[in-house]
């Protein structure tokens, strides 16, 4: 596969010359941006998948939706409608898609939308929840809507700055659409990982002086939880079990559970679990407990016994500055909203 990729290579540069094309035609105005007079921050990466975009997005609504009336907007990948649709109790992972759908069973104060026209969901969402944030999930390359403030997500031990583009690499456009970002969040460190290594990190994505640069890791629960019974880890870690992920670099996730007993069952990110999985997964299973991510707990509820059937809950978390981080978006949500009341007097 790498000597595949690198043969690849002049696809790679052509791929990049069309993205840079692209996104110099929306920076000079002959693609045209919309911009919107409410406080829009968009999350995503420069690369493809794994960069922890869900945990980030569920720490801007635990930190905003105390104060705000709060709205997602995802593409809703690998859904099975189309257009736009604001999350009602017909909801499902089916229509909304599964992170979409993680958002509207967690925060049932938010509201939750998909739309892969960002600004025709943007308009949408104004018009019939009248939100007073909107949070764009995975909207970096979404040009067409000009956020007002852009939070760029990279991988520890996987930073955009050491990538190289689509095939040869994993970027979805060149390393200068960084430029972009208001924030820079460095996810998945470790959690003890020291101001040294923080400083030969900062070296190598070498922020702006307008740009911030975090790192957060990723916290896993201690408890497990099904729909009606909750586990502690400790009590389950030499249990042998189940243990099923479909995301992006589920290895942490696995490592986190399992002992030398379980059974590892992995799938593609975002995998669309049919009857053939889903009688192989019971049949593995044979009474044992099935422990799998939250993201896949949404898709396989229903489908695997609710008293097997277990998830992780997983937070992000700062190293350090959080305080920092959450005064930066306050700042800007207030003063994009007190802009917004001057321009309707």
């Amino acid at each position: 596969m790498n000597f595949l990729r690198k043969i690849l290579f002049p696809f790679a540069v052509l791929y990049g010359f069309v993205t840079q094309g692209r996104n110099f035609l929306f920076d000079i105005g002959i693609l045209k941006s919309h911009a919107f007079k409410i406080p829009v921050i968009a999350v995503g990466n420069l690369s493809v998948g794994g960069t922890g975009k869900t945990p980030q997005i569920e720490y801007l609504i635990r930190l905003l939706a105390p104060k705000y009336k709060i709205a997602t907007l995802s593409r809703g990948y690998k859904r099975k409608s189309k257009g736009f649709i604001l999350a009602d109790a017909n909801a499902s992972a089916e229509i909304l898609g599964d992170e979409p759908f993680q958002f509207y069973q967690k925060f049932p104060q938010i509201n939750v939308a998909v739309d892969a026209d960002r600004k025709n969901g943007i308009e949408q969402l104004l018009v019939q929840s009248k939100p007073e944030i909107i949070l764009l999930d995975d909207a970096f390359q979404h040009r067409k809507v000009n956020a007002g403030f852009y939070i760029l997500l990279t991988a520890y031990g996987d930073l955009y700055a050491d990538d190289w583009m689509l095939p040869t690499g994993n970027l979805r456009e060149s390393r200068s659409g960084a430029i972009r970002a208001n924030v820079i969040i460095v996810t998945k460190c470790p959690p003890n990982l020291s101001e040294a290594e923080q400083d030969v990190i900062w070296k190598r994505i070498d922020p702006n002086f307008n740009q911030q640069l975090f790192f957060t890791y990723i916290d896993y629960d201690h408890q497990v939880f099904s729909k009606d019974l909750v586990l502690d880890v400790v009590q389950i870690k030499n249990t042998k079990k189940v243990l099923l992920a479909g995301i992006a670099k589920p290895q942490p996730f696995f490592d986190y559970l399992k002992n030398e007993n379980d059974v590892i069952l992995e799938f593609p990110d975002h995998h669309d679990f049919s009857d053939a999985d889903i009688a192989s997964i019971r049949n593995k299973a044979d009474g044992k407990i099935v422990v799998t991510t939250e993201k896949d707990y949404v898709r396989l509820k229903g489908k695997i016994d609710d008293r097997q059937l277990f998830y992780l809950p997983i937070q992000s978390k700062f190293i350090s500055e959080s305080q920092s981080f959450d005064k930066t978006l306050l700042k800007y949500t207030e003063k994009t909203k007190d802009e917004s009341r001057s321009a309707k007097l």
